[in-house]
């Protein structure tokens, strides 16, 4: 890694404990020795030379690590599996059968996958906070804030060509931290395991420990021959990472240390009760039952064509994860009283800002103020929800808010526009967009938006929408909106990809010219959108400010610093291979095993083990991978270190620095983790690297991928 500048003030006098996901400014100040790593921390991580941070990636939203010096990556199979089901048809139906590249000219290109590579970072927020003043209304404030990050990225960029730049706030008005990353753009799929093994148990199993599943994926990335970032091309060669990991098939044993280096996305703990009750009253439950109803009209659509399956698989795969882990962290936030335990200490704390006059100046009113910003969501909160799931339901009418929006946005100068309109992301925009348009199943559209226009006729007086107002004329809403949505879809030519492509760049008079029902609909909604957009930044400048004073008070009340929440950047994270109890004279062991999985294997759906496994694991043969200690080959492991969304494939490393297994959920328990930890029932869950080895070799017969990981 190039030379890192250390932000030494940043998070002085942090709080260590087993919770934490560290910055890796951090490492350093952890003991880890103390705690079992048998490294030098500089091998880990040194600001002025390469380490085992450099072999860590941020793939497609998740996590994974370089395993050998020629790009190969390993990650989850659920972290690859929008890239499989991409590639995949009738006539390769690669999301069940798995894939694999028996040379190189066979890898696939893994549509929607990049690969980012941490570089550098400073701290910038001197420079964000300087851009607001006092006399700036909450809605300036987030523009000013917003308009600096833009500003102190562009000159990033401009500064260090090839390379993207990011700002991240780590405490909200507070603190901010510019990334420097290299952007990789050909990565190619290597070796998918079958359905049956990547995603054995399904979602009946999906956050559940004890766990069976191979959730494994291996992936390479590529650049041009001077090794600088470049599309895909049959002249590219694969990327040579300055580190890559090496990889144990040992494994490890119950109480081993280990640690985890990833990119977590984001965590909840130092919000107030007032985010809390907002969370587990409204917003958690209408995500939950919506996706949990549209995963059922996608089910039921592709019963009997797998090609619409094919095209349904991903989506409902993205939405069953968030589901489940939804109902997890409400359970989870009941089980625990979180809100109540959560209003308690923001009493304790007001206590102590009420004893002292200059405390009670500065912050008497923080907590009050926060509640005042929540109270007034909860009072939009029905049409606020609709209108935030309206355009992402439906596909072609998101097409046209994008083609809409950007006809606007595009003639801006390229600071003063909306995020996904600049020049640094607008191809990005136009990928998501080709993307999405080859899932589209017009019933499946149709049905998801007339679910969401039915909602919003149901709004109280308040909280009307008038572009769905404007809807319905008969006094009969769904009659109404049924018709509406025939208009819709039998007018529009938005279902070509080639036509969304072109519009992009068309002017807003060109635009209208095309006459497209759906494009009249999305100008129709667009004053609506925009302002809940600046409603947004003038809540968001409002929560800034407050955060920001919160986090300084707390400081004085528990004597103390705190770890910033996780927001995508790279954290550490360690702990040990632990067994947990989830309820009375209940103990779950830390390691599963091949036996576990033939035990589960029913024959159907999604308990299917291909019959090749079964015949192996009848014959014992386990090879290398076998462990004494449990006479078989391990499968799953459950450690106590502090992960969340974003660790998914991150590696597990042992204490001499090798990798031993792949991060790839929690336990139903710990999906709390987001809000709070703790060590009774705060659990990952790993798929074994011996698992990962042996299905790779006995199963796929992909001795050559071992051989390049210089496993012998």
């Amino acid at each position: 890694m190039k030379k890192l500048v250390l932000m030494f003030l940043l998070f002085a006098g942090l709080l260590y404990s087993d919770e934490g996901m560290y910055p890796i400014s951090e490492i350093h100040k952890l003991n880890l020795k103390a705690k079992g790593l048998k490294i030098d921390v500089k091998d880990l991580y040194n600001p002025n030379g390469i380490s085992l941070i450099d072999a860590i990636v941020n793939v497609g939203g998740c996590t994974g690590s370089f395993v050998s010096n020629d790009g190969l990556i390993l990650t989850n199979h659920h972290c690859a599996f929008g890239a499989v089901q991409a590639a995949s048809s009738k006539d390769h139906d690669y999301v069940t059968d798995g894939f694999l590249a028996r040379t190189r000219g066979e890898e696939i290109v893994a549509r929607g996958l990049t690969v980012r590579i941490t570089e550098s970072y400073r701290d910038v927020s001197k420079e964000v906070l300087s851009a607001i003043a006092d006399t700036m209304d909450l809605a300036g404030r987030a523009r000013a804030i917003d308009r600096k990050m833009k500003e102190i990225v562009a000159e990033a960029e401009k500064k260090n060509p090839g390379k993207r730049a990011e700002v991240s706030e780590m405490f909200a008005g507070k603190t901010y931290v510019l990334f420097l990353y290299t952007n990789l753009r050909d990565v190619r799929l290597v070796y998918v395991p079958p359905r049956s093994v990547g995603e054995f148990g399904g979602e009946n199993d999906n956050w559940v420990w004890p766990r069976h599943t191979g959730d494994f994926s291996f992936v390479r990335v590529y650049s041009a021959p001077d090794g600088s970032p470049a599309d895909y091309s049959p002249n590219n060669v694969p990327f040579k990472p300055k580190r890559f990991l090496k990889v144990n098939p040992a494994g490890v044993d119950d109480g081993d240390f280990v640690f985890i280096l990833g990119y977590p996305g984001r965590t909840f703990r130092h919000n107030t009760s007032h985010y809390l009750a907002y969370e587990e009253q409204y917003r958690m439950p209408y995500i939950a039952n919506l996706y949990e109803w549209q995963m059922a009209v996608m089910e039921q659509f592709g019963e009997k064509d797998r090609g619409v399956a094919i095209k349904h698989d991903a989506r409902i795969k993205s939405l069953a994860n968030v589901m489940k882990n939804y109902r997890g962290k409400l359970k989870g936030m009941e089980r625990l009283k979180l809100l109540v335990q959560k209003q308690e200490d923001e009493k304790g704390l007001q206590i102590f800002i009420n004893a002292d006059p200059t405390r009670r100046v500065v912050y008497g009113n923080v907590l009050e103020e926060i509640g005042k910003v929540y109270q007034e969501m909860t009072g939009r909160v029905e049409s606020e929800l609709i209108l935030n799931n309206l355009r992402q339901s439906s596909i072609l009418l998101n097409a046209a808010y994008v083609i809409s929006e950007a006809a606007g946005e595009r003639r801006k100068p390229d600071l003063e526009r909306i995020a996904p309109y600049m020049d640094r992301n607008f191809n990005t925009t136009k990928q998501n967009l080709r993307s999405a348009l080859a899932n589209y199943y017009e019933p499946t559209d149709k049905t998801f938006l007339n679910e969401l226009l039915l909602q919003a006729a149901k709004l109280p007086e308040d909280q009307r929408i008038p572009a769905v107002d404007a809807i319905l004329k008969s006094g009969d809403a769904e009659r109404d909106i049924d018709q509406f949505i025939e208009r819709l879809f039998s007018g529009t030519t938005l279902a070509d990809a080639d036509v969304v492509m072109a519009a992009l760049d068309e002017s807003a008079e060109d635009i209208g010219r095309m006459n497209d029902p759906f494009i009249e609909f999305a100008r129709a909604l667009a004053p609506t959108f925009r302002q809940l957009r600046e409603t947004t930044q003038r809540r968001d400048g409002a929560l800034s400010r407050l955060s920001a004073l919160l986090v300084d008070v707390k400081a004085q009340y528990l004597k103390t610093n705190f770890i910033p929440d996780a927001n995508r950047t790279l954290r550490l994270t360690f702990g040990y291979i632990r067994g947990y109890s989830p309820a009375d004279a209940t103990y779950h062991n830390p390691i599963t095993t091949l036996r576990g999985v033939i035990e589960k294997t029913t024959g159907v759906e999604p308990f299917i083990t291909p019959q090749k496994i079964i015949d192996l694991h009848k014959a014992k043969d386990f090879g290398r991978f076998k462990s004494t200690k449990l006479n078989d080959v391990a499968v799953a492991l459950l450690y106590n270190t502090d992960t969340t969304g974003g660790n998914s494939g991150s590696p597990v490393i042992n204490g001499r620095g090798e990798l031993i297994g792949v991060n790839f959920d929690r336990p139903f328990e710990a999906t709390i983790n987001d809000y709070a930890w703790s060590e009774s029932y705060s659990r990952s869950i790993a798929v074994d690297i011996r698992y990962v080895l042996w299905v790779t070799q006995k199963f796929a017969g992909a001795t050559w991928l071992l051989d390049e990981m210089g496993v012998k």
